[in-house]
Formats: C-alpha cells, sequence, structure tokens
C-alpha cells in the first residue's frame, strides 16, 4: 500500500480539537496517558470504564474531573449504550480488557467475557451511532508464537493466542474483521486493529507487571524477584502506541481504505530481555536498586521471545518510534521518580508529552 503521509506521522490538534472521542477502558494505565494526550490535543474526551484501582494514576491525575466519565463494565450492553448515545462519539478507541496472562490463567471465563463480548458490544454500539474512526486495541500476543529466536511477527501470520487472555484477544480481532466485512465497510466507517507491544512508563502501579514489582522494591529497598528474567519483549514507552492509535485514527479517518490491522513496536535494537530491561532500569534509579533471578516452575506458561514487525505502519503511515530502549528507561525511572517525590502526576505526564512531542508539534 502506498504511503499518504511524508515524515514523522503524530495526532494533530487541527483534528483532534473539539472532536467527540469515545475511549472505553480510559481509568487504565495506557488509558489515562490516552485521556492526557486528547486532552492536551483539545478533544471532548468521554471515557467507559471500571471504577480505577486504588492510588491509579487516572486519580492521581485528577481525570474524573477532566474527562466526561461513565464507571461501568463493557459486559453491560444497556450502560454501554447509554455512554455512546451520550458521547456521540466521532472517534471510538477501545482498550477495555481484562489485560493480564496470569489473571486469564485463573480466569479463563471472565477473560473471554471481558475481551470478546466486550468487544462485541463496543461494536455494537459503533454500528449504532456511525463514528468516523474506530480502533480496537489488541496486543502483540494475539499471534501464534513458535518462539522462533529472531522473528518479528507480521500482519499476516496467523492469530492463535496460546493462553486464554492472549487467545481472547486474537478472538477480539476475528470479531473486528466479522464486523467490518458485515456492516462497517457498507457504510464506509473504517475499522482497524492495532497490535501493541508491551508499554511502561511513569504511573502504572498495577500487580504481576515487570516496572511496578520494580519500583516497588526499590522503595522498599528490597530486592526484586523476577521469575523469568530472559524472556525478551517488545518493550516501549506508553506514549509510542497511543500516539500512534491517535495518528492512525485520524489518518483512517481522512482515507478510509488505510482500514486493517497493524503493529505497533519498537525498532529491532530495543527489543530486550527482562533482564536487560531490570538491569537498565536499576542503574537509571540508582540508590543501589537491584534484582534478582528467582524462577516458579509452577508458574503459567509465558511465551520466551516475541517481537513485532511494525514495517507495514512505517510504511503506510510513516510512523516511527520516538524514543530507543536507553531514553525509554530513563523517561520511565525519571517519571517514577517524579511521582515518588510528589510531583503532581498531570505536571509528569504533561512533561513527558512535550518531550514526546518535541521538534514534531501538534498541529
Amino acid at each position: 500500500m502506498e504511503k499518504l503521509f511524508p515524515g514523522v506521522v503524530m495526532p494533530t490538534k487541527e483534528y483532534w480539537s473539539g472532536r467527540r472521542v469515545l475511549v472505553t477502558g480510559h481509568t487504565g494505565f495506557k488509558g489515562s496517558w490516552m485521556c492526557e494526550v486528547l486532552l492536551g490535543l483539545g478533544a471532548k474526551v468521554y471515557g467507559y470504564a471500571l471504577d480505577p484501582e486504588p492510588n491509579s494514576l487516572f486519580d492521581e491525575a485528577d481525570l474524573s474531573c477532566r474527562t466526561n466519565t461513565f464507571i461501568g463494565d463493557v459486559r453491560h450492553t444497556g450502560h454501554l449504550m447509554e455512554a455512546f448515545n451520550t458521547a456521540r462519539p466521532e472517534v471510538v478507541i477501545h482498550m477495555a480488557a481484562q489485560p493480564l496472562v496470569r489473571d486469564g490463567y485463573d480466569r479463563p471465563a471472565y477473560t473471554y467475557d471481558v475481551n470478546v463480548m466486550g468487544t462485541v458490544n463496543v461494536l455494537e454500539g459503533c454500528r449504532v451511532r456511525h463514528p468516523k474512526s474506530v480502533v480496537n486495541v489488541t496486543t502483540d500476543k494475539v499471534y501464534r508464537n513458535d518462539e522462533v529466536s529472531g522473528y518479528r511477527y507480521r500482519e499476516g501470520d496467523p492469530l492463535d493466542g496460546f493462553d486464554p487472555y492472549s487467545n481472547s484477544k486474537s478472538c477480539s480481532e476475528l470479531v473486528t474483521a466479522t464486523y467490518k466485512r458485515c456492516y462497517f465497510d457498507k457504510v464506509g466507517i473504517p475499522v482497524s486493529c492495532m497490535r501493541s507491544g508491551n508499554v511502561i512508563g511513569p504511573g502504572d502501579w498495577a500487580a504481576d507487571r515487570i516496572v511496578p514489582d520494580l519500583v516497588r522494591s526499590f522503595v522498599d529497598g528490597r530486592t526484586c524477584e523476577l521469575r523469568n528474567p530472559s524472556s525478551t519483549r517488545p518493550y516501549q514507552h506508553v506514549l509510542e502506541p497511543v500516539c500512534a492509535y491517535l495518528a492512525f485514527a485520524e489518518a483512517q479517518a481522512l482515507h478510509p481504505e488505510l482500514a486493517g490491522e497493524y503493529n505497533v513496536g519498537p525498532d529491532e535494537e530495543s527489543c530486550v530481555t527482562t533482564g536487560e530491561l531490570a538491569m537498565a532500569l536499576c542503574e537509571d534509579w540508582g540508590d543501589g536498586a537491584r534484582w534478582a533471578s528467582v524462577p516458579q516452575p509452577n508458574a503459567p506458561r509465558e511465551a520466551g521471545f516475541l517481537a513485532l514487525d511494525a514495517s507495514k505502519l512505517k510504511s503506510v503511515l510513516g510512523w516511527r518510534p520516538r524514543w530507543n530502549i536507553e531514553e525509554v528507561v530513563a523517561k520511565t525511572a525519571e517519571g517514577y521518580k517524579e511521582l515518588c517525590a510528589g510531583v503532581p502526576a498531570a505536571d509528569v505526564m504533561g512533561k513527558q508529552i512535550e518531550e514526546y512531542f518535541g521538534g514534531v508539534g501538534r498541529s
């Protein structure tokens, strides 16, 4: 497909200012960053999600007072449709999910219910309200991963996530493709699935995630125990996929023929092992920060190697990652230190957003 946009593409104020946007899952870590970027672009942000977790970035940044928030479950069709009817969204970014691999093993039925039927309900809302652009955010784990060292998954590779979480997101994409063929293509609504690598950045305090676990151990003066430091993942700063989703949502609204499936991941040199990520974060943190390998033989299976090829998005949109892994880790450590020192979360996020857009502009 021919590239339509030259250079590095970022979401623009020209498009987003005053635009009505519905974000599902907006109270989560990535959703909070999405809201902050959209607010900075001048969008009218509506969100639908569960209550934020205690001490969440969403609450710390006071986003409930700065967005039009609906607290609800995407499995509840009536309440979700109320949000659609109130928001009358021009753009829908679907991020609500049960997002954890290990939780998927523990609660498979719930995981499928949220990630598959939740997607169906969101698409039903879109079928009624006819937004101008829809993005379903999935994951790098949708692919059938044979763990071939060095292989970077491409959009045409088979979807067959191994575990309940990964497989439920594969199913979410299949549902989206069916709605696209049967409904949205007929009325000209562009709908895309965007598959993101692992995101890190300041403000994530979720359990059972590598960076929050490390930071908590640093603050407490403990050694962080890592169960699988040799696993390789496409780590990236949370602003990379957030801005890619928005830039693409903007592009496909103007050029509906772009709709499809796209990977969003770092360049090859920024795919590192969990141990390398932990070591780099320890070095940037200082103060005796440390980690140790403590295998858990009975832990659920997780892939040892996973990487994405984002060349399609680069070719079609002109998108490029802005920060390499060294910059990502440095920004993450800096932001967490500021949060721990009492700097307001909105200020921490705003600073990093300005740095990310630096030299590119928002207009």
